[in-house]
């Protein structure tokens, strides 16, 4: 045995192409390594397309894709988590209300008169200061039950209000570079699996390959078995992640998905990532009044805020200034204001915030229930549109490598 093994050796030694066969396997893993990284980077990079459209250049999967990938993002997964007004309950809409009020309450001055000033500032500079005080006093007492009362109305209406997959369609579009970071984040622990493991998998077939080539001699075959390690290579670092969809007890092995084992940890980190960047009060309030159920929502704030100019003493004073036109403009203009004043006082970050962490207790806790078919769908989808880009270049990649190891170790 150990004669053969030492003629072997010393057979292996003599050939003239003994650098090129142990080379093999080193160059397998390092070639592997590097077309998986390309590929990962492929995924997500450049976030703008860059080269000669429509047929030269690259622009990367998911941010070329942003609306389909939100849109499969939104069906599969956040619709599983609860509806609108679920949601919006959950961020306490009388915390919302008394956040507005407060701040509204303390510069009723400063909005009333910038309001008349605009709207009819000869009748405003010529009111007297008494009456201008109680018209204070009155929006001042009547704010709380109003904002209270608005605050109801549009969490009961919110589901009708707010398509809450064009709004996440409709912000990721714009921000490419969030729905990125969405995934990267998510699954940054799987893609750098996929990346480190690749270079053992490329060795492990690198040395396949040195093996056929060794009993098989035929130099054509060098690039053809790279080209089918190459694709064979991503193919299964990908099953890694995602296969077995459960859990598979062979003897003390216990096979999942890599993806899968860690649901817990990734629905809290999904979980503070969409209620900070997705799904907030921001987000929700802007789409309330800036989306297609924007003129409902007008509606519904002009309903209410209609006690405030309707007092007798308010409403027979202005009426008597602006006449009806007038007064009815007045009316739209009140509306357009509040409006402006709940947008900008709930786009405060730190009160997004506050309201966010009551959220993610929801989604991390639903996210932990998804079934693994379910859970999956978080980051499957970066790959699964377009995976057959990645394994495709895995096989030209290895082609090329296989080719040049051909021409310079085998010649």
């Amino acid at each position: 045995m150990i004669a053969a093994l030492e003629q072997f050796c010393h057979t292996l030694l003599a050939r003239p192409d003994f650098w090129g066969l142990v080379s093999i396997p080193l160059v397998a893993a390092l070639v592997t390594w590097i077309h998986v990284w390309c590929a990962i980077q492929m995924v997500f990079f450049p976030l703008e397309f860059v080269g000669w459209k429509p047929w030269f250049g690259w622009q990367g999967v998911i941010p070329r894709k942003a609306r389909k990938m939100s849109g499969i993002l939104v069906d599969r997964v956040i619709n599983k988590l609860g509806s609108v007004s679920e949601f919006v309950r959950q961020m306490q809409p009388e915390a919302i209300a008394r956040h507005v009020s407060l701040h509204v309450a303390d510069h009723v001055e400063e909005y009333v008169d910038g309001l008349m000033q605009s709207e009819s500032p000869v009748l405003w500079a010529n009111l007297p200061a008494v009456v201008k005080a109680q018209i204070y006093q009155h929006v001042r007492r009547s704010l709380p039950p109003m904002i209270d009362g608005l605050a109801l109305a549009l969490v009961a209406e919110v589901d009708q209000l707010v398509d809450v997959r064009e709004m996440i369609a409709s912000q990721l579009e714009l921000d490419r570079g969030l729905m990125v970071r969405l995934f990267c984040e998510v699954g940054d622990a799987e893609f750098r699996f996929i990346i480190n493991i690749s270079f053992w998998i490329g060795l492990g077939f690198g040395v396949l390959q040195m093996v056929l080539f060794y009993f098989l001699p035929w130099h054509g075959l060098l690039p053809l078995y790279a080209a089918v390690l190459g694709l064979a290579t991503n193919w299964i670092a990908l099953a890694m992640v995602f296969r077995p969809l459960n859990p598979v007890q062979i003897g003390p092995l216990k096979l999942h998905g890599l993806f899968l084992r860690r649901q817990n940890q990734v629905a809290d980190k999904f979980a503070q990532l969409t209620s900070t960047e997705l799904l907030t009060i921001k987000q929700f309030m802007e789409a309330i009044f800036a989306g297609p159920g924007a003129a409902r929502a007008q509606h519904l704030l002009g309903k209410h805020i209609e006690p405030l100019l309707d007092a007798t003493m308010v409403r027979t004073a202005l009426q008597m200034a602006l006449g009806p036109p007038g007064f009815a403009k007045l009316k739209r203009a009140v509306t357009a204001k509040a409006a402006d004043i709940a947008l900008e006082r709930l786009s405060e970050e730190h009160f997004n915030r506050d309201r966010a962490r009551v959220l993610s207790q929801l989604f991390a806790q639903r996210i932990r229930a998804l079934s693994s078919a379910e859970f999956q769908d978080l980051l499957r989808p970066a790959f699964q549109e377009d995976e057959w880009i990645l394994l495709l270049l895995g096989a030209i990649t290895g082609l090329l490598a296989g080719w040049l190891q051909l021409v310079l170790g085998f010649s």
